[in-house]
C-alpha cells in the first residue's frame, strides 16, 4: 500500500507548490469547481503535515484552511469579493514562504540509528552534535532542573530563557516550553500570541497551566500546541516533548467504494485521490468479502442500491465476519426516506450521506472515520504502557517482515535488568518511568522500518530487516550504554541509574522459523544475564561487550554504593 514519505523535503515542496498552482489557476477562472480543487490541496497538505508531526506548519496550514473553507459555498458566492481573494493569496504566500524557511531549516534525513547522546548531559560535554534544540521560557529554572536533565539525556540541547523570545531567528529551536505560573493570567494571550507571531512554524507548550477549562482554552486559543496542567507528572512532559519530535509513520487511507455506476465511481475515485486516500472500485457485490480481505480498506463507501441486491444487504454480510465488525460503513445515495436511512444504519451501517456529494464534506466525514477506526485498532495492538506493539501483534509484525526481509534480519531480546529491586525499592510506578524511558529511547534509535515490540514486563523484542549481526551489536550496544547513563529519581529523591542485558539471533537460514531465532535470542539473553547482565550476546554465545566502569553507572551522590546493575 502507499505510504506517506517520512522526508519533508521531499513531499512537502511539491504539496506547496501545487497548493500555489491550484491558487493560480483559481484566480484565473474563479468557477466554484477550481475552488473545490484548491480547498481539498490544503485539506490534504494539513493531513500530510500532521501525519509528519509538523506542529507549527500545522498550525499555520490550519489556520489557512479556515479561512478557505470561510469563502467556501459552491454556487452563490462565486467569483469571491476581490478584497477577501487579495487577502487570502497574500496568507497563502506567507505560508508558502513559511513552509519553505521550514524546511531548510530542517534535516528530515538524520539517521535514527546514529548515537545522539554523550556519556554525560550536554551542559557538562559541550558537545551539541546532532542534539535538539528546545527553549524552555521561565522564571523558575530551579524547579525544571530535573526535566532539563531527562531532556538532555534524550538528545536535547535546552536553552534557558525568562519570558523574552531569542532574538536570532536562524537560531529558532523549533520547540517552546512556556511556564505560565510565573505569568499574570492576564497576560497570557498576549504572551503566547506575540511568540506565535515570531514563531509560526514552532512547536509551543505551556506548563503549569491551572487545572481550569477557560485557562486552558486561552492558552490554546491564543496559539499553544498543547497546554499541560500544574498536576501532570515530568514524565508526562517527556512524552509530549518527544512526540512533538517524533514522526510517525502512516499508510494511506484506504477506501473501498461499491458503486455499480461506471460516473459515480469515477467522481468519488476523483474526490479521495485528489486528497491522498487509496480507492479500489468495486462494481460486483458478489466479490465484496474477497475484495475486503485482499484490499484491507479502512473505510467502505457504498451506494444504497446496487446490482442484484442492496447495499443494506451486502452490509449485513459484512458483519457476519468478525474480523469485518468494526470496518465502517458509509451509504451515499440519494435515498432521502427518514425511515429507510434508519434502518439502514441500524442493518449495519455507521452514517448516511446524500447524493448529491460535498467533495469537501465528505474528505472530511472519512477521514475522522477512519482516524477513529485505527485508533481502535491502535488500541487493540499496542501497549498502553510504552505505546509500543504488543506481545501478540509484536510476533504477527516479525512474522510478516520475516517472509519480505531478504537475505538478512536480526532478532533481539532486550530485557531490563534486575528490574524487581526497581519496583521493590522504589515503587511501580517509578518502575513504569523506567520501562516507557527505554521505549522512548528505542523509538528515537530505530528506524522506520525496525520493529520495536514490548513482550512483556520489562523485556523488549526487536526486529532489524537488512541488518546483519556485527551492525546489530553496534546500534544495541550503543542504546545499552545510552540507557545505563539516563539517571531516574526515585519516591524517596535518590537518584539511580538502571542497566539492560540483550541477546541478537541473526536470521541466515531460510528454513529458520520465528519461533526459531525467538529460542535463540531469549536463550542469548539468558547466557547474557547468567554472565553477570549489562552486555550482549549474540546466539551463538561468543560475549560482544561486557559491562563497562563508566562511572555514570554509579548512584549519584557518589557515595551511595547500591546502584541497581
Amino acid at each position: 500500500m502507499p505510504n506517506i514519505s517520512h522526508d519533508p523535503s521531499l513531499l512537502l515542496p511539491k504539496k506547496g507548490k501545487n497548493l500555489r498552482a491550484l491558487w493560480a489557476s483559481y484566480r484565473a477562472d474563479p468557477v466554484p469547481e477550481r475552488f473545490v480543487e484548491f480547498i481539498l490541496q490544503i485539506n490534504n497538505l494539513t493531513d500530510t503535515l500532521s501525519a509528519l508531526a509538523l506542529r507549527g506548519p500545522l498550525f499555520e496550514c490550519r489556520r489557512l484552511e479556515k479561512e478557505s473553507l470561510a469563502l467556501f459555498d459552491v454556487g452563490t458566492s462565486h467569483p469571491v469579493d476581490e478584497a477577501k481573494l487579495k487577502s487570502l493569496g497574500k496568507r497563502i504566500e506567507h505560508f508558502c514562504s513559511l513552509l519553505q524557511h521550514y524546511l531548510q531549516k530542517e534535516n528530515p534525513q538524520q539517521d535514527r540509528r546514529v548515537p545522539l547522546l554523550s556519556a554525560k548531559p550536554e551542559a557538562e560535554t559541550g558537545n551539541n552534535h546532532q542534539r535538539i534544540s528546545l527553549c524552555l521560557m521561565s522564571t523558575r529554572g530551579a524547579h525544571w532542573q530535573d526535566l532539563v536533565t531527562q531532556l538532555s539525556y534524550f538528545g536535547f540541547h535546552v536553552l534557558e530563557s525568562t519570558c523574552e523570545i531569542p532574538e536570532v531567528d536562524n537560531a529558532d529551536p523549533g520547540i517552546y516550553l512556556l511556564d505560565l505560573e510565573d505569568r499574570p493570567e492576564n497576560r497570557w494571550k498576549d504572551w503566547i500570541q506575540n511568540l506565535r507571531k515570531r514563531r509560526p512554524m514552532s512547536r509551543i507548550i505551556t506548563l503549569a497551566a491551572p487545572e481550569q477549562f477557560f485557562a486552558m482554552h486561552t492558552a490554546l486559543k491564543a496559539g499553544a500546541d498543547i497546554c499541560l496542567s500544574k498536576r501532570v507528572s515530568l514524565q508526562h512532559i517527556m512524552a509530549q516533548v518527544l512526540a512533538q519530535h517524533t514522526e510517525t509513520e502512516q499508510e494511506s487511507f484506504r477506501v473501498l467504494v461499491m458503486e455499480d455506476s461506471p460516473t459515480n465511481a469515477y467522481a468519488i475515485r476523483q474526490a479521495l485521490e485528489s486528497n491522498g486516500i487509496a480507492v479500489e472500485i468495486l462494481h460486483d457485490p458478489l466479490e465484496s468479502l474477497k475484495t475486503i480481505r485482499h484490499f484491507q480498506p479502512d473505510l467502505i463507501l457504498m451506494d444504497m442500491y446496487l446490482r442484484e441486491c442492496t447495499g443494506v444487504d451486502v452490509a449485513r454480510v459484512i458483519r457476519l465476519h468478525d474480523e469485518f465488525l468494526s470496518i465502517p460503513i458509509i451509504y451515499l445515495s440519494s435515498e432521502t426516506n427518514v425511515a429507510l436511512q434508519v434502518e439502514a444504519l441500524r442493518l449495519g451501517g455507521d452514517q448516511f450521506l446524500t447524493k448529491p456529494f460535498n467533495p469537501v464534506l465528505l474528505n472530511a466525514v472519512i477521514k475522522s472515520k477512519i482516524e477513529r477506526y485505527r485508533s481502535l485498532r491502535s488500541s487493540m495492538r499496542n501497549d498502553s504502557l510504552t505505546g509500543l506493539l504488543n506481545h501478540i501483534s509484536s510476533k504477527q509484525a516479525l512474522a510478516a517482515t520475516l517472509g519480505t526481509c531478504g537475505e538478512k534480519m536480526s532478532i533481539v531480546m532486550l530485557d531490563i535488568d534486575h528490574f524487581k529491586q526497581v519496583n521493590d525499592r522504589h515503587g511501580h510506578l517509578i518502575g513504569d518511568q523506567v520501562i516507557r524511558s527505554l521505549a522512548w529511547l528505542l523509538k528515537q534509535r530505530m528506524r522506520h522500518t525496525d520493529i520495536i515490540g514490548r513482550y512483556g514486563g520489562e523485556e523488549f523484542v526487536l526486529g532489524l530487516p537488512d541488518i546483519d549481526s556485527e551492525e546489530a551489536v553496534e546500534v544495541i550496544n550503543r542504546i545499552r550504554e545510552d540507557f545505563s547513563r539516563i539517571p531516574f529519581k526515585g519516591a524517596s529523591g535518590v537518584v539511580f541509574r538502571v542497566t539492560l542485558s540483550a541477546g541478537i539471533a541473526m536470521y541466515s537460514d531460510a528454513m529458520d522459523t520465528l519461533t526459531v531465532l525467538l529460542e535463540r535470542a531469549d536463550a542469548a539473553l539468558y547466557e547474557a544475564k547468567h554472565q553477570g547482565r549489562n552486555r550482549l550476546i549474540l546466539a551463538q554465545g561468543t560475549p560482544i561487550h561486557e559491562q563497562s566502569n563508566l562511572s555514570p553507572l554509579v548512584l549519584e551522590p557518589i557515595m551511595i554504593k547500591n546502584a541497581i546493575h
